[in-house]
Parts: structure tokens; C-alpha cells; sequence
């Protein structure tokens, strides 16, 4: 899988930030689901996703 430099990622996180600020706070649950759907689809791998699912989960 390819992997994004530093700061590739640091975009991203700034662009997951913005996006959250838009579509407001009640909005925020059905937005990352679609977003982790959308993900799990472009990844085309069910076993990469729920590897990368649980390693989201760890220090929550």
C-alpha cells in the first residue's frame, strides 16, 4: 500500500478538519461513516480496512 509523506498527511488532517467544522457538529457521525465507506471502497480490501479500523481504535 502506497504511503503519503508527512506532509501529504498533514493536508489531510487539515482537510478532515475542515470538513468537520462544515457540516456541523450533528452531522459529524453520518459524515466520517460515509467517509470510512467511500475509504474502504477506494482501498478494495475488507482486510485492510478492518486493520486499519482497529488500529484507529487503539488510545481512544
Amino acid at each position: 500500500m502506497p504511503e503519503l509523506s508527512t506532509t501529504e498527511l498533514e493536508l489531510v488532517y487539515d482537510h478532515l478538519a475542515q470538513a468537520i467544522d462544515r457540516v456541523g457538529p450533528e452531522q459529524v457521525p453520518l459524515y466520517l461513516t460515509k467517509l470510512a465507506l467511500l475509504s474502504a471502497q477506494a482501498l478494495g480490501s475488507l482486510q485492510i480496512f478492518v486493520e486499519l479500523s482497529d488500529k484507529a481504535m487503539q488510545d481512544v
